[in-house]
């Protein structure tokens, strides 16, 4: 159950990046206010897996799902460039993400 909860910490920490980058700097109210909701969100998942996995484990499995949805969010709704680079080192970070889950 705590691994579940920290995908789901890490979907809302994918959420609130993407709610920041629409709420323009916090002066638009509605996603604003749509970031702030799904940052406490994610925050509070994560301290809750923390209670049973370890530290850096949970951390660094969490801003890896952030970093990688954001990633693919800012390629498919912004039309970010998609690099051979930039694909290999989001590959990259999932193979960390599934060595950590492997290794707990």
């Amino acid at each position: 159950m705590p691994w579940i909860v920290l995908l789901l910490a890490g979907l809302l920490e994918v959420a609130w990046a993407t709610g920041l980058k629409q709420s323009e700097g916090f002066t638009r109210l509605w996603p604003s206010l749509f970031t702030l909701a799904t940052m406490a969100g994610s925050f509070v998942l994560l301290a809750y897996s923390m209670r049973f996995l370890p530290l850096g484990t949970a951390y660094a499995v969490w801003t890896g799902i952030g970093t990688v949805g954001a990633a693919i969010l800012g390629i498919m709704m912004f039309g970010e460039a998609v690099t051979p680079a930039r694909v290999l080192c989001i590959g990259l970070i999932v193979a960390g993400i599934a060595g950590l889950k492997l290794s707990s």
